[in-house]
């Protein structure tokens, strides 16, 4: 190769580098500014009714006027019930596929491809399910545990895949400095792996609870559209993103109080995502990470 063609090669790399980091930088700043004017604009029209009154208080007039109260009680326990029950499930089933079961074992082989097909599912596919199965075959009926439940079988693949490459993206001397020292199998998942780990389980986790509040027409067909305060996990309950829903399409004059619904419901996001993020930081600094286990 000529020298004077040896010599021009960084220069056309740098200038590649430039423009790929231009362009990418660009797009990154239309993102920003697209999710800037949706959340300024969500903001313009719903801030003018936020008000304790307005979170404490009953929706009237078909959520014309009033409040979000039971709204947001009936969002909470249907996030609740769905995180309670996919966590563990979710964390479980990625510690058997990292852990225990042979990747290439028929077992591993169909969970993996059955994660895949849910990951792909719609969701009104999801609410289908959860009205024959939770509301009419369980007998939960039209109910929060119901919607939890549905939402909880919505998220199981983000949270698997996220911890599952969690754990295998642990360092890999772990695993037999464990064994050296005769920590036993469990110990060494709890104490090192899952600790590890962390970081992408918190991400699956804010991954899932996001989709989980957005969500609207799976919980149509399980939680229902009743207001009123719910007392049990029993009791059908409307969530935040089905009263956005109901206002902005089915109620004459509502897309002021759906701003409002859908503000808050922004608020509550940014509030759980921070609230994770400072969980998952102060375990990694509580001596509970892999420097600072103990057998």
């Amino acid at each position: 190769m000529p020298s004077s063609a040896r010599t021009r090669d960084p220069g056309r790399r740098s200038a590649a580098d430039r423009g790929v980091g231009v362009v990418c930088g660009l797009v990154a700043l239309g993102v920003a500014a697209g999710a800037a004017w949706m959340l300024l604009d969500v903001a313009m029209k719903g801030s003018a009714n936020l008000s304790p009154g307005y979170l404490l208080g009953e929706p009237e007039d078909a959520g014309r006027s009033g409040g979000i109260g039971s709204v947001v009680v009936s969002t909470l326990l249907v996030l609740g019930t769905c995180v309670a029950i996919a966590f563990p499930l979710g964390l479980g089933t990625a510690v058997w596929l990292s852990e225990v079961a042979r990747p290439s074992g028929w077992a591993a082989r169909h969970v993996g491809r059955s994660l895949d097909l849910l990951a792909t599912v719609p969701s009104i596919v999801f609410g289908l399910f959860g009205m024959v199965f939770f509301c009419e075959v369980l007998g939960f009926g039209f109910s929060i545990l119901a919607g939890g439940c549905t939402l909880a079988t919505m998220i199981l693949p983000i949270l698997v895949q996220a911890s599952y490459v969690g754990l295998r993206s642990a360092p890999p001397d772990l695993r037999p400095a464990a064994a050296a020292l005769g920590l036993g199998p469990w110990t060494t998942i709890r104490r090192l792996l899952i600790p590890a780990a962390s970081p992408a389980i918190t991400v699956g986790l804010l991954l899932g609870i996001g989709r989980a509040l957005a969500e609207t027409a799976a919980l149509v067909f399980t939680s229902g559209y009743v207001t009123r305060m719910p007392e049990s996990l029993f009791d059908s309950g409307r969530t935040l993103s089905v009263h956005v829903f109901d206002l902005s399409m089915n109620v004459p004059g509502g897309e002021r109080a759906a701003s409002s619904a859908a503000l808050v419901l922004l608020v509550i996001l940014g509030l759980v995502n921070e609230v994770a993020r400072r969980v998952s930081s102060r375990w990694l600094r509580g001596g509970e990470g892999p420097t600072g286990a103990s057998a």
